[in-house]
């Protein structure tokens, strides 16, 4: 299900150093794990451009913070992240490895304390982060996140004209 994240009131969120790889071989190939342009996300960007929207990609929502957002709709305030199943541990099809499962489980849960402390400092700052899992369709996605943005874009003239 496609939601829109907003934070809750747990103070805040420490995310600590990731685990070192278990070897210079398993470093290398998840180096090779493709984090940007992939085929879930691309599906994404492609049913938003069809339905008219303009977005930026892979940019920092909020310039204090070291994280990249997957989609931007900067003038109201929108941020699209298309997670992985595996990689941020998805509720419904996130499969733990049976192998060297300790650091696994450290890697895992420091993505998904990363996750939630983006989600939390981009709801303190006025924007609304939408979460599609790469399981999802791109339609149903890209068409709540079609109207999320009109919305906002509906409030921001109306508080425009209301200024004047």
């Amino acid at each position: 299900m496609v939601c829109v994240v907003t934070a809750q009131d747990e103070g805040p969120i420490v995310v600590g150093p990731p685990p070192a790889a278990s070897s210079a071989g398993r470093r290398r190939a998840m180096q090779l794990q493709r984090s940007r342009d992939t085929s879930p996300e691309m599906a994404l960007r492609k049913a938003l451009h069809r339905r008219g929207l303009r977005y930026r990609v892979h940019q920092r929502p909020l310039a204090e913070v070291r994280r990249t957002v997957d989609v931007v709709f900067r003038p109201v305030k929108v941020a699209v992240e298309v997670r992985g199943c595996f990689w941020h541990a998805c509720p419904e099809h996130g499969a733990r490895p049976r192998s060297n499962a300790e650091w696994w489980e450290a890697k895992l849960s420091r993505t998904q304390q990363r996750d939630r402390e983006t989600a939390s400092r981009l709801d303190m700052a006025g924007w609304k982060l939408v979460v599609v899992w790469e399981h999802e369709s791109a339609e149903a996605a890209a068409d709540l996140i079609a109207s999320l943005v009109r919305q906002r874009r509906v409030g921001m003239l109306g508080q425009r004209s209301a200024e004047k």
